[in-house]
């Protein structure tokens, strides 16, 4: 998903569920910043690496692809943008390297994302919009893993756009892909752009939904292709379906961590708190341009009656520079990092536990102390004080 989704539509969300225009717009600002905090821009400020819930593309060219730089790379992916659905699906007649990159393949409603909600509830609004930009990427991440690896990331080129005609009448037209980053996606023409094909399994390219471009993260596209963790058989992707169970699984989310409700069960969904806007709001999905952010937008302010000012990653980050070392953590930036860091590490106590070492060694702090990165020390004392 992208800027649209991540920080308009969960201010949407958001305020549907409950919260105010304020605490709104701070769930979105979080949920938002998960794609904005990677290590550059924590060097820049001062803060702990291990608070890194993004890598930029210039970090991704450069990173070693090693067994430690591999397992950097899917503790920030895998626990923020593809969230694991079963660790430990049963896999036949494969190596035990596939089954553990098998294993990670993100889909919606998994026992982690009930971990994730539960991880913020009653915590600070950082924590929130950090659950909810891993929730919501479940349901546009779908089907891939957040480590590289070809023998489950890479497709086949048949990828087909399903396009309505309208009257439930549709359609089916070859998608095309290209791999010149300095050119748009053309919806018009069905022509996007996605990875180059690697044939290393451990490539860079192959992380993620990099060999299907961006379609995953457009709400109003609906596509079949094959992926090759399936024996290439086919995916049928409705990415306006997703989006929509994504944004009212999002409101029955937050309506648990206000206290609304008493327990958050995967498989649930709070359509009936759409029901006054559920036409709009399937014609801002379903609508074929790149960006929706000032549909969005403007759906935000007619529900709050206040201005949905713009993300802007910078935001925060003079407070969090200002402040003295012991305040640090009390800033709007600093619960950011405490949050990502307790995301992280539960994804990658869970992987470990599981057996499988593609995100590292792990050691669940709450149980058996501090061991490992000096980063995580933080989170050692706010378990000792709390």
């Amino acid at each position: 998903m992208q800027e649209d989704f991540h920080y308009y539509a969960t201010y949407c969300a958001a305020y549907i569920a409950g919260y105010s225009h304020e605490d709104s717009l701070k769930i979105a600002y979080s949920a938002q910043f998960v794609d904005c905090c990677s290590a550059t821009l924590l060097k820049k400020v001062h803060a702990p690496l291990a608070a890194a819930t993004t890598q930029l593309q210039s970090e991704l060219m450069d990173a070693r692809t090693d067994i430690i730089g591999l397992q950097n790379i899917t503790r920030i992916w895998a626990s923020f943008h593809f969230l694991p659905y079963d660790l430990y699906a049963a896999v036949k007649a494969w190596s035990k390297a596939y089954r553990n990159k098998y294993r990670l393949i993100c889909k919606p409603n998994s026992d982690l994302i009930v971990k994730t909600v539960n991880l913020a509830k009653d915590r600070d609004l950082e924590s929130v919009g950090i659950a909810m930009h891993v929730m919501a990427d479940t349901w546009a991440h779908a089907y891939f893993a957040g480590t590289p690896s070809q023998v489950i990331n890479n497709t086949d080129f048949e990828f087909y756009e399903v396009i309505n005609r309208g009257s439930g009448e549709t359609y089916e037209r070859r998608i095309g892909f290209r791999h010149n980053p300095a050119v748009k996606d053309d919806p018009s023409r069905s022509l996007y752009i996605n990875s180059v094909n690697n044939g290393s399994e451990n490539s860079i390219m192959n992380l993620g939904h990099g060999r299907a471009g961006h379609l995953p993260d457009y709400s109003f596209i609906h596509y079949r292709y094959l992926p090759a963790w399936g024996n290439y058989d086919v995916i049928d992707k409705d990415n306006p379906s997703d989006y929509i169970h994504a944004f009212c699984q999002m409101i029955y989310a937050m309506k648990y961590l206000q206290g609304r409700i008493d327990t958050f069960e995967k498989g649930k969904y709070d359509f009936d708190a759409i029901s006054e806007w559920q036409g709009h709001i399937k014609e801002i999905l379903s609508r074929r341009q790149l960006d929706s952010s000032a549909e969005w937008k403007a759906f935000g302010e007619e529900l709050s009656g206040q201005e949905v000012v713009p993300f802007d990653i910078h935001d925060y980050q003079t407070e969090y520079g200002n402040a003295s070392r012991e305040l640090k953590d009390d800033t709007s930036f600093g619960r950011f990092i405490i949050a990502a860091m307790r995301q992280k590490s539960m994804v990658t106590n869970a992987v470990f536990e599981s057996g499988n070492m593609l995100t590292g060694f792990s050691v669940d702090y709450t149980k058996k102390g501090f061991r490992g990165m000096k980063d995580f020390k933080k989170l050692v004392k706010l378990f000792e004080n709390n």
